[in-house]
């Protein structure tokens, strides 16, 4: 669970931007946005198959 704790000199807006900045870092907005909908098995598969083709392209090409 992330959490702040505003600082007795800090504004809320400020808090609430360290606040989002963990939740950035701890994945959890990726994570809700992967979750929204449900992803069939097979086409989890795919895009799994996908990225790993991306990476070892990207990997292997010659600038």
């Amino acid at each position: 669970m992330t959490g702040v704790r505003v600082r007795d000199d800090e504004s809320f807006e400020k808090a609430l931007k360290r606040f989002n900045k963990s939740c950035e870092k701890a994945g959890i907005l990726s994570d809700i946005k992967k979750h929204q909908y449900f992803e069939k098995p097979s086409d989890r598969k795919k895009r799994k198959l996908n990225q790993a083709r991306r990476r070892s392209r990207k990997r292997y090409t010659t600038d």
